[in-house]
């Protein structure tokens, strides 16, 4: 094909030359001035004959030489707008395109009617068509999907009112899977092997459905079959935890089967996935949280939340803990709360393996946990 390109750009150069060098035959008699030359054929002269022959194999030499370079141009232009629309949502692109051919549509129309009018009157449909055709695609991109999700919620209403109590689930969870609802939530692998997913839908605080790409189920499995016990154990309690919700019927789990040939990693083809179905994604992967954030990627990330509920300690207050070993600094002890949060005690170290008062001096939260610090040393009084 690229080759094939090549020569059709060069065929085209070769006819402009010969429409050029036809168009300059005027300019050419009168220079040249060979009466040989003014012999011809069927009423074309010789002249005329060899410049049409000349321009048009100048004009096919020059295509062929830089076919190349506006070929490597085009594929590299086509490649980055492959590159933009792959990060556009399904549904928003094929509004924007709908929105772009009605906004043409409507430019040729109303342009017919000024088509008559003296000077402007030709450049007056181009400039409509620029107009209403971005103004239909940024509509369309924007209030397309809204209407769409509006419209298939309108047709299943008689349907759900129809269905029977115990159906009712059922009905939602396949609503939202086609219809592309942006309640449902995307698992990450992270988050499945953490295992407090199984906790926090038992409160009731999250809602569903929770939705589990196939790839991240291979991803599961192949953990599970690892030669690393570690990550072998890891991935069969992945797959226990999600075997567990589901009988336990803690919340809706859909498992879809969408996948993406074109990319390799679980994260980018869970981001895609996100992107255009409008979902959420739980995850406990830092680099996964950041990355889709900047996406504009709703993330749930389950160790801020589990920061946000930790109790919270102000510099000077007393809490009683248990020194479990010592710490990284000379003199320094280390104890845990319930919740696993690590505290850092100045002058602790010759308290381990006992219980004591210490009171707060600071604390340090990070994305990654929190630390508090306190001191040993003194009394409340």
């Amino acid at each position: 094909m690229y080759r094939i390109l090549q020569y059709v750009i060069a065929i085209l150069f070769g006819i402009m030359g010969f429409m050029l060098m036809e168009a300059s035959m005027p300019i050419l008699s009168p220079i040249i001035d060979v009466k040989f030359l003014k012999m011809g054929f069927f009423g074309v002269s010789l002249m005329k004959i060899l410049a049409l022959i000349l321009g048009t194999g100048l004009g096919g030499v020059v295509g062929y030489l830089i076919s190349a370079f506006v070929l490597d141009q085009g594929i590299r232009m086509s490649k980055h707008v492959e590159r933009v629309l792959s990060h556009v949502p399904s549904q928003e692109l094929m509004a924007g395109t709908a929105g772009l051919l009605f906004g043409l549509i409507i430019a040729n129309l109303i342009g017919l009617a000024f088509y008559r009018v003296p000077i402007i009157g030709s450049y007056i449909p181009i400039v409509l068509s620029a107009v209403l055709g971005y103004i239909g695609m940024q509509l369309a991109s924007r209030k397309g999907p809204e209407l769409y999700t509006s419209l298939l919620q309108y047709k299943s209403a008689p349907k759900a009112k129809k269905k029977e109590k115990g159906d009712t689930k059922a009905t939602a969870i396949q609503d939202d899977r086609f219809s592309g609802v942006s309640d449902a939530k995307l698992l990450d692998t992270s988050v499945i092997i953490d295992g407090r997913i199984a906790e926090l839908c038992a409160t009731g605080f999250l809602e569903g459905p929770l939705v589990v790409p196939l790839f991240v189920l291979e991803e599961l499995q192949r953990i599970s079959d690892s030669s690393d016990t570690l990550k072998r154990n890891r991935g069969r309690r992945g797959l226990d935890i999600l075997q567990d919700m589901q009988q336990r019927d803690l919340i809706p789990i859909i498992v879809i089967d969408d996948d993406y040939d074109d990319i390799a990693e679980v994260d980018s083809k869970l981001m895609r996935l996100a992107l255009e179905r409008r979902w959420k994604i739980i995850t406990n992967d830092f680099n996964l949280n950041k990355v889709a954030r900047l996406q504009g990627i709703a993330v749930l990330n389950l160790n801020d939340l589990a920061n946000a509920l930790k109790p919270a300690m102000i510099p000077g207050e007393w809490i009683r803990v248990q020194v479990i070993k010592e710490g990284k600094e000379n003199g320094q002890g280390v104890a845990y709360l319930d919740d696993g949060t690590m505290i850092v005690i100045e002058n602790g170290a010759e308290y381990v393996d006992t219980s004591i008062d210490v009171m707060v001096t600071s604390i340090l939260q990070t994305s990654a946990g929190r630390m508090i610090f306190t001191r040993a040393k003194g009394s409340k009084e």
